[in-house]
């Protein structure tokens, strides 16, 4: 492809840069987490030493120490319940513009702040477009119900694994206290109908697939040249 280019930070850099400058003054924005949303801010932070005025919706802690290490002030949904844009990364980004996010466990959050924008700016590099969702469709659960929602993810024909963390002994913990699974998918061929019966069982918080906000989604797809920019 075109835009492809052998250093994913490079097309990180590019996609996040660009889409900082889709951010006007006096605008409400969800601060996705994750690496691309890094270079977003970095930039942010620059244009706000230029007489950039906003506020941020940070998604997770890291999102929010970091913020805060680039001067970028901070807000709530509770305060602003309708923002103007959203910008996070995504795990795999299908033709449609659908969505597989989670690696970073804040999914429940970056959804929130998804479903809250008027628009919805998804960074990544090329290597995250694909033409089928598959793989790992991480689902944020109560530990209380551990057994019981595994077992019921394993009727929807995946293989459910429960996160464990790194340097620390046990499960990962969500920045809202609950666990994650990691349901492996051969081939999701029905999206939609795959997060609604996920999204009903009990226990369930959210899940990482992200199919009901296609109409106001654009995708930001760096390059060591040039982005993409769909649609």
């Amino acid at each position: 492809m075109e835009s492809m280019t052998r250093d994913p930070a490079v097309a990180k850099r590019a996609a996040g840069y660009k889409a900082a400058e889709m951010v006007k003054d006096g605008m409400i924005i969800g601060l996705g987490t994750g690496s691309t949303v890094m270079y977003t801010m970095e930039r942010l932070s620059r244009r706000i030493d230029e007489g950039l005025t906003i506020a941020g919706i940070p998604t997770s802690f890291q999102t929010a120490i970091r913020a805060r290490e680039y001067n970028i002030p901070l807000t709530t949904l509770d305060d602003h319940p309708v923002i103007d844009l959203a910008i996070d990364g995504a795990d795999e980004v299908d033709p449609q513009l659908r969505l597989i996010k989670g690696r970073g466990a804040a999914h429940t959050r970056e959804k929130c702040v998804a479903a809250a924008a008027q628009r919805f700016i998804v960074v990544v590099d090329e290597q995250k477009m694909v033409t089928c969702l598959d793989g790992l469709v991480p689902v944020e659960i109560i530990a209380f119900a551990i057994r019981p929602v595994m077992d019921q993810l394993l009727n929807l024909n995946c293989t459910p694994i429960l996160r464990e963390g790194v340097k620390k002994d046990g499960p990962v913990i969500t920045d809202n206290g609950n666990f994650i699974i990691d349901a492996k998918f051969k081939k999701i061929t029905k999206p939609e109908k795959l997060e609604a019966s996920i999204g009903l069982i009990p226990g369930v918080v959210e899940s990482g697939l992200f199919c009901g906000f296609t109409d106001k989604t654009t995708v930001i797809v760096g390059g060591e040249k040039k982005c993409r920019v769909i649609p």
